[in-house]
């Protein structure tokens, strides 16, 4: 069974996408969830850093972010989801029902905490920039109301948004996996957390 709906993200940005939801899936990628409205409002916040980022959301769900960040930003950004061909395709239907043709790239993974810190350690350790421009894993900001003044988001980066109702035993799964692969993880307001490498890596700032 197929649910579809009309959202506006957030009065804030005024644009309204048409998402359509599974009324279940045994993933979860099925819903729209309320942490995907919070991360927005949050990335919103600082809009000039998203220029001349290129970025890859893991766990899309519905594609709903990424759509809402391509056509407000104009911004270069892959998604990505368990290994699973009705999520790729609804992503697709909700690309191309909100006028992003061709549809937003898409890569298959195993989206489960050890092989997300994983998929983490790999693409942060190993990025390379490509012509001299670093490449962002997820979205960025400036100071503002979330967090302190002279904050610097590392090229590259991965931004997390923790708004999710598990336990606190995978919470901290998670984050330890992280420390022990070598990754720095940083609260920088909001529930949302930059995760990036530790210390010996160079990295670029802007």
């Amino acid at each position: 069974m197929v649910i579809q709906f009309a959202y506006c993200l957030s009065s804030v940005f005024g644009q309204e996408l048409l998402i359509r939801e599974f009324s279940f899936h045994q993933l979860n990628a099925n819903l729209l969830w309320p942490g995907t409205f919070a991360f927005a409002e949050f990335l919103a916040q600082d809009r000039s850093l998203l220029e001349g980022r290129r970025c890859i959301e893991l766990g899309s769900g519905t594609g709903a972010l990424a759509i809402y960040l391509r056509k407000s930003y104009c911004l270069d950004i892959t998604t990505s989801d368990y290994d699973d061909q009705e999520i790729e395709e609804n992503i697709a239907h909700n690309c191309k029902a909100n006028g992003i043709t061709p549809v937003l790239p898409h890569i298959r993974h195993v989206k489960q905490y050890p092989n997300l810190v994983k998929t983490l350690s790999y693409l942060l350790k190993y990025y390379k920039p490509k012509d001299n421009k670093a490449v962002s894993l997820m979205v960025v900001h400036r100071p503002n109301k979330y967090y302190e003044a002279g904050f610097r988001l590392p090229w590259p980066a991965f931004l997390m948004s923790w708004r999710r109702r598990i336990g606190k035993d995978d919470e901290s799964l998670f984050f330890t996996g992280c420390e022990r692969a070598g990754l720095e993880v940083e609260h920088i307001g909001s529930r949302v957390y930059c995760i990036k490498p530790g210390h010996g890596t160079a990295l670029e700032t802007k």
